[in-house]
């Protein structure tokens, strides 16, 4: 039995450089799937207080998905060979808190 995922849509949009431009505008958008539904992380890693406010904490937890997800898919991939052994340690920490 194929194991079902959420489907995803994001935007990323440059709404200004560093150097003050706003010109040329940018902006990307991917469709991904995950296991997880991830405005539910968001909202459970907000809870958490862990991170100085309320954009941090969801930076993190999107950064934290979309990685995750992508590390799973290629747990055999030589590149994440180290983190295979550290990361479910982080993931029970971070469920610990």
């Amino acid at each position: 039995m194929e194991k079902r995922s959420n489907k995803y849509y994001l935007t990323l949009s440059l709404k200004e450089y560093a150097n003050g431009e706003t010109e040329p505008a940018r902006e990307l958008g991917i469709e991904f799937d995950n296991h997880d539904e991830i405005f539910g992380i968001i909202e459970k890693i907000k809870q958490k207080n862990i991170f100085a406010n309320d954009s941090e904490a969801t930076q993190f937890a999107l950064g934290l998905k979309l990685f995750s997800e992508i590390k799973i898919k290629n747990r055999k991939n030589p590149l994440f060979e180290e983190l295979n052994e550290v990361f479910p340690i982080f993931m029970k920490k971070l469920k610990s808190l």
